[in-house]
């Protein structure tokens, strides 16, 4: 993007306008902050930091953890095993599910042999069935623009290695793939409108793409499963496509199956480097014969459906009912290693855990950090705990309980939001998931009343580069799960790096493309928000919530015995007409 450079004067002005915006008031009571205490989390998490180490540990050697495979359980045991060994209580894997067959990769090669041998980039996507041995076939471009399009190919697929989408335009790189955020840019996101004033970014931001955006992907999904459908009864033996960005040998790979082993098998699937790809397009379109032989050795897993989430605690004290939870998705693709999407954001919450263990923190709510699995897959790991600990939807009539409509639920009726008491004894969720940039501040997800509190909890560190602090949401990640359901979700502000040009659900997210300073400044950041927000005498303040609502009927008085018959037969609900803020309760 075009980055625009200005005097030192003026970011001076800005970032001071940043930091006291002028709408805002000043709190009524000025939020509390143990000045020591910052102190002593910096020295430890920038002076004798294990954040690296245990990314090594993750990335290097338990790997890539997609998800149902048993490099995932694998990260689960070892995450659970590291954190009771550094003091924390009730590491345990809490099951959800089920999620369906898990999968893995033994073997993998691909080459042209004809008309001149090379050797091929390129990875089987995920849940991609393997290939029975080496294929060899002759190559064919499928160039599908319309419906008739299709009928050049019949009768023609059969064995053949099916180049399955259009090649594209690569063009040469004159900005660099890596960035930080400009103080232009910070700025910007500190004047954002609130989520639905339509201020910067808030389309996308929100995660809610328009009626227009949503057509032509349904649009494209409908050509998609005509393609795939096309290619398995013409009896194609491999198919082949580019991601949709990536050049230079980095590939953007994900799945290519079903996760139900009673679903229509798949085709054997590979995604190559454009690069590569484009070599053999313009060699067909010279009419020259192009063969390839390819080697997939995949294994799904069927003894375990379920998939598990990774919890441990700090225990509280005279708060010791309530919660303060951070965390981040554990799971990954399979390209990489999963470094920066997200070994980077679960490293740091655990390095932000061991520093309190460390300093011998005695919280007055309970820590409790959780590494999600099936983040990939839509949120399913956050989002399982969120709906079994504090709150879920009811199914509206007359829907599909489940739909393999990427937009299914995010528009039309919803059924009402079912409280659980746990619901009242939460305090704050903090995310990290945006690669492994250092944090710039925080997404307030539009709550406005947090502002000061986390003006305040920003100030120590500034010197580190975080004091940002915009209305707006980032879409995508675990920490929607909890603001889904009235509960206050922040995910945090960090450097793109090269998140979205190089790493994200790449072959390149690996260990190499780490920032180790932006971890340890991370790791500290996140250790002093979990650290105020477990020891502030109130709760995070709350978002208004929505009017269907149906909370739990509070206990009955045991002087009122006859009252209480039927009651304990089953847990009922009372539906509240209002929505309210409940701020702090």
């Amino acid at each position: 993007m075009l980055r625009r450079r200005m005097t030192a004067l003026l970011i001076a002005l800005l970032v001071f306008s940043l930091a006291v915006p002028a709408q805002v008031p000043a709190p009524a009571t000025a939020e509390k902050v143990d000045l020591e205490m910052m102190k002593k989390i910096r020295e430890e998490g920038l002076q004798r930091s294990q954040v690296m180490d245990t990314l090594s540990w993750m990335t290097d050697v338990v790997g890539p953890r997609l998800t149902g495979s048993p490099q995932m359980k694998h990260a689960n045991e070892w995450t659970k095993t590291k954190l009771a060994e550094w003091g924390l209580e009730n590491a345990h894997l809490e099951q959800w599910g089920p999620f369906g067959r898990g999968w893995s990769l033994n073997k993998f090669s691909a080459n042209v042999i004809e008309p001149v041998a090379f050797p091929i980039i390129g990875y089987p996507k995920a849940w991609t069935p393997g290939t029975n041995g080496t294929i060899v076939g002759d190559v064919v471009y499928l160039d599908v623009k319309t419906e008739a399009d299709f009928e050049k190919y019949r009768g023609k697929l059969k064995g053949a290695i099916v180049l399955s989408v259009p090649m594209r335009e690569v063009k040469a790189l004159f900005e660099a793939p890596g960035s930080r955020f400009t103080d232009a840019e910070l700025l910007a996101m500190a004047n954002a409108a609130p989520p639905g004033g339509g201020g910067p970014r808030q389309g996308a931001a929100a995660g809610m793409p328009s009626e227009e955006q949503i057509r032509r992907i349904r649009e494209q999904q409908a050509i998609g499963q005509k393609r795939a459908e096309f290619l398995r009864t013409e009896g194609a033996a491999v198919l082949v496509d580019i991601g949709r960005i990536g050049d230079g040998g980095t590939i953007f790979v994900s799945s290519g199956g079903p996760r139900d082993k009673n679903a229509p098998q798949a085709l054997p699937s590979i995604t190559v480097t454009v690069e590569h790809y484009g070599r053999m397009v313009r060699a067909l379109e010279k009419g020259a014969k192009v063969k390839m032989e390819v080697d997939i050795k995949a294994q799904f897993h069927d003894d375990d459906v379920m998939s598990y989430n990774t919890i441990a605690e700090i225990p509280g004290t005279d708060l010791k009912d309530e919660v303060v939870m951070l965390g981040g998705h554990l799971d990954s693709w399979h390209g990489g290693t999963g470094a920066t999407d997200n070994a980077a954001g679960c490293a740091v919450g655990m390095e932000a855990v061991r520093i309190l263990k460390t300093l011998g923190v005695k919280p007055r709510r309970t820590i409790r950090i959780a590494l999600w699995s099936g983040e990939e897959q839509g949120l399913l790991g956050s989002r399982a705990y969120v709906n079994q600990h504090f709150a879920e939807r009811k199914p509206v009539s007359g829907q599909p309980a489940q739909s393999n409509d990427l937009f299914a639920g995010m528009r039309g009726p919803q059924g009402p939001l079912v409280l659980k008491p746990e619901h009242d004894k939460f305090s704050v969720y903090f995310n990290l998931d945006n690669g492994t940039g250092k944090i710039r501040g925080v997404y307030m997800q539009g709550n406005e009343a947090v502002r000061p509190i986390f003006r305040t909890w920003l100030e120590p560190f500034r010197d580190l580069g975080a004091a940002t602090l915009t209305i707006s949401n980032t879409g995508g990640t675990d920490h929607q799960a909890f603001d889904g359901v009235g509960l206050p979700g922040f995910q945090f502000i960090q450097d793109e790096v090269e998140y979205d040009t190089r790493t994200h659900h790449s072959n390149m997210d690996v260990y190499e493309r780490l920032q180790a300073d932006d971890m340890k400044q991370a790791s500290v950041i996140m250790a002093a928000f979990v650290y105020n927000a477990a020891m502030r005498d109130e709760k995070l303040p709350r978002k208004p919530l929505p009017p269907n609502v149906e909370r739990p009927v509070a206990a009955v008085p045991a002087a009122a015995p006859e009252a209480a018959k039927g009651a304990t037969a089953k847990a009922s609900t009372v539906t509240s007409k209002k929505a309210g803020a409940a701020k702090g309760k």
